[in-house]
C-alpha cells in the first residue's frame, strides 16, 4: 500500500435548504481510505452514510444539499492531490466514471429506461477510454460477463425494464467498474441482491480491489456485508461519526452504545436452530421475547395445485411466437390459516411471478389456485373482484406503490371506498385505526409519501394491505430495502397481525436469515420450479437440494473471521428460462425426505 490515501474527508459539513431554514445533514465528519483497501460507512438510514458518499462525487448538489464546510481531498493518477469541494464542473465531469466510480443503491433510477443496456454500457467506455464502437461493445460484453450476468449477448440489446432487479443492479455494478476507477463508491450495491449473487458480486469486488489497487468507500447498513468486505469500519449516527476502527476490533470490542446495538439486532442464519416455530427479530437496543410463537392452525387456506406461468417472446418479421419464458413450471403447495409459507431462490427463479399468478395480476397458463375452496384461476370479472377483498399484496418497493400526488389517509382509504361507499367519517376512523395499528402517528395522515422514510411508506403499504381485512397476503420482498431495525420492527408488526388476525403470508423474499424467523414453511425455487419445500427446521438445518445447499453456503456470516473467499462460492451459471414454442418439459415429481419434507427428482437444471 502507499504511504498517502487516495481519498480524504476532512471535517465535512453538509447542509439542506429547506421549508423550516437549513437542516443539518452531516456534520464534522472525517476518514479517509488508502489503495487497495476497502471502508465501510454504517448507520441506519438518515445516519448521512449515502450524502457523505455524494459529496465525494459533487453529487449532493444535484440533490438541493450544499458542501458548507470542510475538504474533501482526492489524489489523481498524474494530477496530484485535488479538492474536490472546489473542483470546477468540468473537470468533475471527467473525475466521474474515470477516476471515481459510482454504483447507486436503485438500480432502476441509475439506469436511463429509453436506452437498451448495451448503449449505456458502451456510453461511458467511448467517452473516457476513447474505444471504437467494435472495442466498447467487447468490452462491455467483457463486463457482464464479469458480473455473471446469463446471456450477455443477447442483454445488451434489451432495456432496463425487460430485466430482473438483480440483473438490473449487475448491470450498474459492471458500469461502475467500466473505466477501471481508482476509487469506487459503492452505496448499498447489494441490497436488492440474492444471496448467491450477492457474495459473487462481493468477492468480485474484492478481486477487483486485490488486482487493480482500487479503493472502495462501501455503504452498507448490512453487518454480515462489512465482517465479508472491510478493512476498515466507520459508523454514523444522526450525522456524526459516532466509531472507527479495524473490521476485527468493531466486531470484537464495540465501543460506542450505537455500534452495540447495531451488531446485536443482525439476524444470524442458525438462530433459530432446535426451534419449531417462528419467533420475532430483535430490535435495535431492545431484548425483546413479548411475542409468542405463532402456531396458526390446522386447516387449509390455499392450496395450489400445478401451476403453470409463461411469458410469450415474439419475433421475426411478423411477430410471431417464437418462444416461452417458463417463469413458473408446474409448482404446488399448501399455506394453513395463520401460517407464513416463504418461496426462497435467485433473482428471476420464478418467485415474484409465482406470487402475481396467484393473485391473477399476471395470467397464468394452467394449474389451480384454491382460496378457501374456491379457484381463482376460474372466476370471472366480477367474482374475481370480490375474491380480491381476501387477497392483498405488499410491493417490494413502497416508494413505487403510492402515489406521490396523493396524501397518505386517502391511499390507505381507497381499497374500502373501491368496495363499498362507507361514509368519510366512517372512513376516516377506519384508518386512525389501521395507523395506529401499524404503528404510525395519526399526524401522518395528511402527509405524502415523499415525507416519510422507507420503513414508514412500508409501513403505510402494509395497513392498505390491511383495509379489507384479507385471509392472505402476499409480500413481496417486503423487507428487503430496509434497515436492520426497521426490518425488525416490520418484521414483528407483521408477526403481530399474523397471531392477532389469523393472517396468512405468503412472504417473497432472499433474506435467508428472515425467512428463518417468520416461516412455518418454506419452498427454494430454481428457475420456475420448487427444488426442495418441507416444514423451516427440516429445510435449515438438513437441507438436500445441491441448489439449497448452496444457497445456505453463500449467506454472509457476521464474522469476519469467517470471510468467504471466490473458491468457496462455485455457483453454476444460471441457464436460460426461455425455450422454443414446441418445448415442453417434464413434471415436477418429488421425493419424501422426512413427513413433509420434499426434495425435486425432476431434473431441475441445477
Amino acid at each position: 500500500m502507499l504511504d498517502h490515501p487516495i481519498a480524504r474527508i476532512e471535517n465535512l459539513r453538509v447542509t439542506f435548504q429547506t421549508k423550516s431554514g437549513p437542516v443539518v445533514g452531516v456534520k464534522n465528519v472525517s476518514f479517509e481510505v488508502n489503495p487497495g483497501e476497502t471502508v465501510c460507512v454504517v448507520g441506519e438510514s438518515g445516519s448521512g452514510k449515502s450524502v457523505s458518499s455524494l459529496s465525494l462525487m459533487r453529487l449532493v448538489e444535484y440533490g438541493g444539499g450544499e458542501i458548507s464546510g470542510g475538504k474533501l481531498l482526492f489524489e489523481r493518477k498524474d494530477h496530484g492531490t485535488l479538492d474536490l469541494a472546489s473542483a470546477d464542473t468540468d473537470l468533475m465531469r471527467t473525475i466521474r466514471g474515470n477516476e471515481i466510480g459510482m454504483i447507486f443503491q436503485e438500480p432502476m433510477t441509475a439506469l436511463n429506461p429509453v436506452f437498451t443496456v448495451g448503449r449505456q454500457l458502451t456510453e461511458g467506455l467511448r467517452v473516457h477510454l476513447d474505444l471504437s464502437k467494435a472495442e466498447a461493445e467487447e468490452r462491455a460484453l467483457d463486463l457482464l460477463r464479469q458480473v455473471r450476468i446469463p446471456e450477455p449477448e443477447r442483454r445488451l440489446k434489451q432495456y432496463p425494464h425487460e430485466l430482473s432487479g438483480g440483473m438490473r443492479q449487475r448491470v450498474v455494478i459492471a458500469m461502475a467498474l467500466a473505466c477501471k476507477p481508482r476509487l469506487l463508491i459503492a452505496d448499498e450495491p447489494t441490497t436488492a441482491l440474492d444471496v448467491t449473487i450477492q457474495a459473487e458480486i462481493l468477492a468480485l469486488m474484492d478481486r477487483l480491489k486485490r488486482e487493480t489497487g482500487t479503493a472502495v468507500i462501501f455503504i452498507t447498513h448490512d453487518m454480515a456485508v462489512v465482517a465479508q468486505m472491510a478493512d476498515r469500519v466507520v459508523v454514523m449516527f444522526r450525522g456524526e461519526k459516532v466509531e472507527e476502527g479495524p473490521v476485527q476490533q468493531i466486531f470484537e470490542a464495540p465501543q460506542h452504545n450505537y455500534t452495540k446495538a447495531l451488531l446485536a439486532a443482525v439476524p444470524k442464519l442458525g438462530e433459530m436452530s432446535g426451534t419449531e416455530l417462528p419467533r420475532p427479530m430483535r430490535l435495535l437496543g431492545h431484548e425483546n421475547d413479548t411475542l409468542r410463537p405463532i402456531e396458526g392452525k390446522k386447516e387449509t387456506l390455499l392450496e395450489v395445485k400445478n401451476l403453470t406461468t409463461r411469458f410469450p417472446v415474439y419475433g421475426g418479421f411478423f411477430r410471431r411466437l417464437v418462444a416461452n419464458v417458463h417463469a413458473v413450471e408446474d409448482i404446488s403447495f399448501r399455506i394453513r390459516k395463520g401460517q407464513t409459507l416463504s418461496l426462497v431462490g435467485e433473482s428471476g427463479c420464478g418467485k415474484s411471478s409465482a406470487g402475481r399468478s396467484i393473485l391473477r395480476l399476471v395470467q397464468p397458463l394452467s394449474g389451480q389456485v384454491l382460496l378457501d375452496g374456491t379457484d381463482v384461476l376460474k372466476l370471472k370479472d366480477g367474482a374475481l373482484r370480490e375474491a380480491r377483498r381476501d387477497m392483498q399484496m405488499i410491493f417490494q418497493d413502497p416508494f413505487a406503490s403510492l402515489n406521490p400526488l396523493r396524501q397518505l389517509i386517502d391511499q390507505v382509504a381507497e381499497p374500502l371506498y373501491n368496495f363499498g361507499s362507507p361514509s368519510r367519517s366512517e372512513v376516516e376512523d377506519r384508518v386512525a385505526g389501521l395507523f395506529d395499528r401499524v404503528e404510525l402517528p395519526r399526524s401522518f395522515m395528511r402527509r405524502y409519501p415523499h415525507e416519510l422514510s422507507g420503513g414508514q411508506r412500508q409501513r403505510i403499504a402494509i395497513a392498505r394491505a390491511l383495509a379489507l381485512k384479507p385471509k392472505l397476503i402476499v409480500a413481496d420482498e417486503a423487507v428487503s430495502a430496509l434497515d436492520v431495525s426497521v426490518q425488525a420492527q416490520v418484521v414483528n408488526l407483521m408477526m403481530e397481525l399474523q397471531q392477532d388476525l389469523g393472517i396468512s403470508y405468503l412472504f417473497i423474499s432472499h433474506d435467508m436469515a428472515v425467512v428463518e424467523r417468520v416461516s412455518h414453511t418454506v419452498g427454494v425455487m430454481y428457475l420456475g420450479r420448487i427444488v426442495e419445500i418441507g416444514p423451516r427446521r427440516a429445510v435449515f438445518e438438513n437441507p438436500q437440494h445441491p441448489y439449497t445447499q448452496a444457497l445456505m453456503k453463500a449467506v454472509p456470516i457476521a464474522d469476519p473471521t469467517q470471510r468467504k473467499s471466490e473458491k468457496d462460492l462455485n455457483f453454476k451459471p444460471i441457464p436460460s428460462p426461455i425455450h422454443p414454442a414446441g418445448y415442453k418439459p417434464a413434471p415436477s415429481e418429488y421425493r419424501e425426505v422426512s413427513p413433509g419434507h420434499l426434495i425435486l427428482t425432476t431434473d431441475s437444471g441445477y
